[in-house]
């Protein structure tokens, strides 16, 4: 099951903007993080849930997606996420920026998982703003964006491939906008210790 959810947990960058997300979806989605593990149990993070379309737009103007394939300007006009969770760090908590990073991927993990339980894709978009997302939404000085998740309901095909040793893994589009995504082979990844 967990297998399941994580082969349908892609990053989308393209969606159906006819489905709105819900503050209730996000809000749910926001508590799997909340209850989830965090470094040190600080729980520090803070989060921007955002289902408004003018903010919904604000936030779209202020992020960068799909960096290696930039010149097709994804996700094209109409095909745009409904909802946004900006992840925030609370600098009023004195937190090392190592445990914010740790606690930043469990909760994106958990987040996105818990989207495509829901039937709602995610992008996890670290190429962002900052300046221009605390502007744009008017946030107090002591929270910084620190990771930005577009959720809404998937409009498009990814595919998984596996990538021989050696081979890029640079993700890559066909003539129909098919998406593929190489992913390296387990037994290129695991490392056994020496007996």
């Amino acid at each position: 099951m967990l297998k399941d959810l994580v082969l349908a947990n892609r990053s989308f960058r393209g969606y159906d903007e006819s489905y709105k997300v819900s503050r209730k979806e996000l809000m749910d989605i926001v508590d799997h993080a909340r209850l989830s593990p965090s470094a040190k149990n600080a729980q520090i993070l803070k989060f921007l849930v955002a289902c408004e379309e003018e903010v919904v737009t604000k936030i779209q103007a202020q992020t960068k997606w799909a960096g290696a394939l930039s010149e097709l300007n994804l996700p094209r006009e109409g095909s745009r996420p409904t909802g946004f969770i900006i992840i925030l760090n609370d600098s009023n908590f004195e937190t090392p920026i190592g445990l914010v990073q740790k606690d930043v991927g469990i909760a994106s993990a958990v987040m996105t998982l818990a989207a495509t339980e829901k039937g709602l894709g995610c992008c996890m978009i670290g190429s962002y703003s900052g300046k221009g997302l605390i502007e744009a939404l008017d946030l107090p000085e002591h929270l910084k964006p620190i990771f930005v998740i577009a959720v809404g309901k998937p409009a498009e095909k990814i595919v998984l491939t596996d990538a021989s040793k050696g081979e890029s893994v640079k993700y890559y589009r066909d003539n129909n906008d098919v998406h593929y995504v190489p992913k390296r082979k387990l037994e290129d990844i695991v490392v056994f210790p020496k007996t």
